[in-house]
């Protein structure tokens, strides 16, 4: 099990009392498998996203990524953690305007000491992969808006994390590009054999998720067993 949270509550100040997030959430990932988490807005979701990615520190309840019980560690450990085991698609791309398609995924690289020639290499693979290998030297306003979306979803696995977090990645596109979008993360999942869990609120692209976690007032509805 690559991603595992269980009894996971979170709340947030709300005035002279607290708001809940998370309500005592369970959820388990396996690897190479894609979770789909859906629920109506202020469900629940982008906090369940937060406290997987290790941003949030949840009230009670453990995170366990990759085997490391997230508990306890210290932000550097956490930030060392996240550098290494988890990948992070933000709903807008967010790539850097003066970088071209390869320099944004080689940046990751040596962030994390790899060296240059290494980190080409890697990058390149991971732009083919994502069907952007003739690209590579175009900046974000040379792309298009599901361009750059797939640019994202390569940086996020240039440094082979073996979790994957997609925060509604479709949310700007249109419905063709949209289910583009989501064929090209769950292929990934499959082939580098992420824990991969995407957040969405179109329901027409869970028919590609392994299982489905419902969110509702924090309250994380049990997903069936992974297909």
């Amino acid at each position: 099990m690559s991603l595992s949270l269980t009894d996971v509550t979170l709340t947030y100040p709300d005035g002279e009392d607290r708001l809940t997030a998370l309500d005592q959430v369970c959820l388990e990932v396996p690897k190479g498998s894609l979770t789909a988490v859906v629920g109506p807005s202020g469900s629940g979701k982008s906090s369940l996203l937060a406290v997987a990615a290790t941003l949030v520190t949840p009230d009670a309840g453990t995170v366990v990524v990759d085997g490391t019980p997230t508990t306890g560690l210290s932000r550097g450990e956490l930030s060392e953690l996240r550098r290494h085991k988890i990948g992070i698609v933000f709903q807008q791309p967010n790539l850097l305007p003066s970088l071209t398609a390869a320099e944004q995924l080689q940046v990751m690289a040596r962030i994390d000491g790899r060296k240059p020639r290494t980190a080409r290499g890697r990058a390149m693979e991971l732009l083919d992969a994502v069907g952007l290998a003739d690209h590579a030297h175009r900046r974000p306003h040379q792309l298009s808006g599901g361009q750059r979306q797939r640019v994202s979803i390569a940086r996020a696995l240039m440094n082979d994390p073996t979790v994957l977090l997609v925060d509604e990645p479709t949310s700007a596109l249109d419905h063709e590009r949209g289910a583009a979008v989501i064929g090209l993360i769950t292929r990934l999942t499959h082939q580098q054999a992420t824990a991969t869990v995407l957040v969405t609120h179109d329901r027409s692209h869970l028919t590609a998720a392994d299982q489905i976690a419902e969110v509702h007032d924090g309250r994380l509805h049990p997903p069936p067993a992974a297909r």
